[in-house]
């Protein structure tokens, strides 16, 4: 019995494939802003090995572990650089934002729990973010971020727990609040 390599399909079925799933990952670890740029960082950045592919098997984890590194490397420049801005309510308003990036952003600001994540550190929002929106091994994770599958877990237990303590902290606030209203 021979291990065959899976037939690499066409770049185009490629990218239909996958880009719902590389996007909605993009999302929920750089936000509406990045997303866009890192989508397409990733998927050039794909299109310039996918000439050398021997494999077609996990396609899916290898277009999930290059857009891990464009989500990292956009939250390092992000440190790194300043953003100048006239108005900021001009631009946090700005009508041109596409119906996905609104859904998310609708879904967002109801959400304590994503503006919780997007303060996690890089890795550990990645982490995150595989294991709970993508519900990926940690086999997967530790692939993705290049990383030991120890390492993967230790990322999201302590992701988890920052999540968890920040849980507490605005539940107490909202007791306090509610006890200063009654």
């Amino acid at each position: 019995m021979t291990n065959r390599a899976a037939v690499i399909p066409p770049f185009q079925s490629f990218l239909e494939e996958h880009r719902i799933v590389v996007y909605r990952f993009l999302l929920a670890q750089v936000g509406p802003n990045d997303a866009d740029d890192c989508f397409q960082e990733a998927f050039l950045a794909a299109l310039r090995a996918y000439p050398t592919l021997r494999d077609a098997s996990n396609l899916r984890g290898w277009i999930l572990t290059i857009a891990t590194r464009k989500a990292l490397d956009s939250g390092r420049r992000r440190q790194r650089q300043a953003i100048p801005v006239d108005d900021v309510a001009a631009v946090a308003d700005s009508p041109d934002r596409s119906a996905e990036k609104e859904g998310f952003d609708r879904v967002a600001a109801r959400s304590g729990l994503w503006r919780a994540v997007q303060t996690l550190p890089p890795r550990q929002r990645a982490a995150v973010v595989h294991r709970f929106v993508l519900d990926r091994s940690y086999a997967q994770i530790a692939e993705a971020m290049e990383s030991t599958q120890e390492t993967a877990r230790a990322n999201v237990y302590q992701a988890v727990k920052k999540l968890r303590e920040r849980k507490d902290a605005w539940r107490s606030v909202d007791d306090e609040l509610e006890r200063s209203l009654t």
